[in-house]
Formats: structure tokens, C-alpha cells, sequence
């Protein structure tokens, strides 16, 4: 549920005592295990980017062509807008960067660091780019995917997510 919350209104959306209302807990067994907004905000953003890492290599153990992983990648994303318009959880923090504790700062670019070196690692196995060229690409690619679901939430249209998706493989960003 912090997750939800998190990908729809941000750290600043946090609220210990709604959480614990919405899951019908009392307010202090929350508290008990995270004594601040900080704490959870931390653990949730931990825990999105550790399911990020598995669904990673799950789609690396499920696709056998690296090519076909970087094209299945975009779907990663598009799921949180399939769930309600959300947008990845880490996203919606980076944007809110300044006003985050330092705790949180680190949970959210671990998530941007793995999804960047999973990338790049693949980019090279899909013989796209030279390995001294990867991480340049990979940060374009995750920057675009960002970028076109943040851009898709705003419009309430999962169809332009799909449309810049297909532009980006279209300008040879993501392989067609």
C-alpha cells in the first residue's frame, strides 16, 4: 500500500498515520517498526528497487536474445501505468530529490544505478554498442522510458507511452 501511495503522490504523499488507517493498523505499530516518514520511505524505495533487480533477472532468464530483453524492457515500466496511472515510485522521488532525507536520496538512485547497469550490460551482449559506449546509452534509454511514462501519466494515456516507445525504437534508441 506505502508503495501505491508513493507512486501516485510521492514522498511528500507519505503519511504514517493514513498508511496505518488504510491498512487498519494502529498508527503506532507503524510507527513501531518506522520511527519516521524517512524510514519507510526508505524501506519502500528498497523494496522497489530489490523487485526491479528480480524482475531484471527474470526477464534476462526468460529471454535467451539480450536484443529481445532491451525491446521487452519499456513493459517494466508501462506496468505502473497499467496499475491506476501510476509511475515507477522512484520517478516520482527523484523529481522531489531536494526535499528528500538523505536515506531515501540513496534507496532511489540504487534503483536508477541498477536499471543502468543492467542496460548497459545488455546493450553490449546485444552487440549495439561498444562497452566503453554502454553506460552513455543506457542513461539515454532510461532517461527516455522515464520520460515517455512520466509524460503518458500526465495525459492519462497509455497509448502515448506506447507510441513514444515505438518512436524511440523507430530512431534506433531501442532496438525495432
Amino acid at each position: 500500500m506505502a508503495t501505491k501511495i508513493a507512486q501516485a503522490h510521492g514522498y511528500s504523499g507519505l503519511n504514517l498515520r493514513a498508511l496505518a488507517e488504510e491498512v487498519g493498523i494502529k498508527a503506532a505499530s507503524l510507527y513501531h517498526h518506522f520511527p519516521s516518514k524517512a524510514d519507510l520511505a526508505a524501506a519502500v524505495a528498497k523494496r522497489y528497487w530489490e523487485d526491479t533487480a528480480i524482475a531484471l533477472e527474470a526477464l534476462s532468464e526468460k529471454t535467451p536474445d539480450a536484443s529481445d530483453r532491451l525491446r521487452k524492457y519499456p513493459s517494466l515500466f508501462r506496468r505502473s501505468l497499467e496499475n491506476d496511472n501510476r509511475i515507477c515510485l522512484c520517478s516520482f522521488m527523484t523529481a522531489e530529490f531536494d526535499d528528500l532525507p538523505e536515506v531515501v536520496k540513496k534507496e532511489v538512485q540504487t534503483f536508477s544505478d541498477i536499471n543502468i547497469a543492467w542496460l548497459a550490460k545488455m546493450l553490449v551482449a546485444a552487440e549495439i554498442v561498444a562497452p566503453k559506449d554502454a553506460k552513455k546509452r543506457a542513461h539515454a534509454i532510461f532517461a527516455a522510458i522515464a520520460g515517455a511514462q512520466l509524460m503518458a501519466r500526465g495525459r492519462d494515456d497509455i497509448k502515448l507511452f506506447d507510441t513514444l516507445i515505438d518512436n524511440y525504437r523507430a530512431a534506433g534508441l531501442l532496438p525495432a
